[in-house]
């Protein structure tokens, strides 16, 4: 099935910075159900590694489900601001993943990046969560 529009909360988190990290995403359907959860374990990393992680994931899910338009809500302005291109990448292991998601972007007719308070992002929160304490 295809979907024209998804919104996505992403979340990204490490426990030590760096530490053993993973990355949580609900992708919702434009009635609100959820088409589809990430909760991956990804190693020793960076928060803002995960975020970036959790994003790049969110966004090839969504390529497979055939979206056209893609929402992302997260709770980390640095990240949120990087990807509206409001705030250069300085750290040069943050380039790369913000490379791919550009670029993975550009298949798309439309993505749009919002801040969110990280109460309003508790279910991607629980699924970085729940990744972490299995992976440790």
């Amino acid at each position: 099935m295809n979907y024209e529009k998804l919104t996505i909360y992403t979340d990204g988190g490490a426990r030590g910075n760096p530490g053993p990290a993973a990355i949580g995403a609900v992708i919702y359907d434009n009635e609100k159900n959820i088409i589809q959860e990430i909760s991956e374990y990804i190693g020793e990393t960076t928060n803002n590694q995960a975020e970036y992680r959790a994003c790049l994931s969110a966004m090839e899910a969504a390529l497979k489900l055939g979206a056209q338009e893609l929402d992302f809500y997260l709770d980390s302005e640095l990240v949120v601001k990087q990807l509206k291109r409001e705030y250069k990448v300085k750290n040069k292991d943050l380039a790369p993943l913000f490379i791919k998601i550009y670029n993975l972007s550009q298949q798309f007719i439309k993505v749009k990046f919002t801040h969110i308070n990280r109460e309003e992002n508790k279910l991607a929160d629980s699924l970085v969560n729940k990744a972490l304490d299995a992976g440790m």
